[in-house]
């Protein structure tokens, strides 16, 4: 099962305490295979994030069943080091990783 990483949009800020990056570089530390889908900083315009999660914050991780799972991010990646992110799920395997950015999913850069 792919999983998708809902996360803001700074691909580039790759330092410990940036929220996005700690549960990236947990599932890459765990080979876990996963999509990533960027979407806007402005929190008024994560419509994807809040119809998911209920909430407008990053990040986000959605399953292939539709389910997802959303704490703060420090709990997020100790889950993901624990080995217990699939803990209900079924693991998949190690595979490429791609990213996505709104224009994919079919949102202008205004985010309508």
């Amino acid at each position: 099962m792919a999983v998708k990483l809902h996360r803001c949009s700074v691909l580039w800020a790759k330092f410990g305490a940036h929220p996005c990056w700690r549960v990236q570089r947990e599932l890459d530390a765990k080979g876990i295979s996963y999509e990533i889908v960027t979407g806007p900083l402005s929190r008024s315009k994560r419509d994807v994030v809040t119809h998911l999660s209920g909430q407008s914050s990053f990040p986000v991780i959605e399953f292939e069943d539709g389910s997802f799972y959303r704490e703060q991010s420090k709990d997020m990646a100790a889950r993901i080091k624990d080995g217990k992110l699939f803990d209900g799920h079924t693991a998949a395997p190690v595979d490429e990783i791609t990213v996505m950015s709104d224009a994919d999913e079919g949102v202008d850069a205004d985010g309508a």
